[in-house]
């Protein structure tokens, strides 16, 4: 079944907590993390001590997205905590196998994201050897509720491609203008895990559920 990721940047923050527990009922979800540190991307949004907070609600597995200049620093800081997924883009780093590997020590799946503009070539054989996700971003980084980029679904068949041709075993995630309109096709083209934001909790906390299974 396809993992959907509720992006926690689109909840209630006055009360996570109590979204946090209602998501919890939800089978097959991961709790996505939009982790922002206003240099990399436009915004700031919360850091270690709110992720921390947010592990010893959550029993869905944790997913980090890290939009941050200095991913090595964001390693240290969260290195003892319960995350399943530690993203950070591809373009934040001069070495990426290194933090990969690195970031292996700590955490069950490490992924890499790349941003609309950034082309699957850049990506070495040894990355996609071994990254467990690939997050490819249908939106430029930095903000919630914004159109999906259709220059997306040529990147999708690419990455389609590229794994059925090298046997690489990551997972596909998409992130951005998520929702019932296209997750279909998105899952068509090769998507396995889905982050949505906006679409989920833009009706209120009795639908998240629906909205969830709504996407697949």
């Amino acid at each position: 079944m396809t993992i959907i990721s509720p992006s926690l940047l689109s909840a209630d923050f006055v009360n996570l907590e109590t979204d946090i527990v209602a998501l919890n009922q939800a089978d097959n979800i991961w709790f996505h993390l939009d982790i922002m540190d206003g240099h990399f991307v436009p915004n700031l949004t919360f850091g270690a001590p709110i992720v921390k907070r947010i592990s010893n609600v959550a029993t869905r597995p944790l997913d980090a997205h890290f939009m941050v200049t200095n991913p090595e620093f964001h390693l240290e800081l969260m290195k003892d905590i319960k995350l399943h997924n530690f993203t950070f883009h591809f373009e934040a780093t001069n070495n990426p196998v290194a933090l990969i590997r690195k970031a292996k020590q700590f955490f069950p799946s490490v992924g890499i994201s790349i941003k609309p503009k950034t082309n699957l070539n850049e990506l070495s054989d040894e990355i996609l050897k071994e990254i467990d996700l690939l997050l490819v971003m249908s939106v430029e980084p930095g903000f919630g509720g914004q159109s999906f980029i259709e220059a997306t679904w040529e990147k999708l068949k690419e990455i389609q491609n590229v794994k059925s041709q090298n046997n690489y075993q990551f997972m596909v995630q998409v992130d951005g203008g998520v929702s019932d309109k296209n997750s279909q096709k998105l899952i068509e083209y090769g998507a396995q895990n889905l982050v949505a934001g906006s679409y989920v909790f833009k009706t209120g906390r009795d639908h998240l559920i629906d909205r969830i299974n709504s996407l697949r």
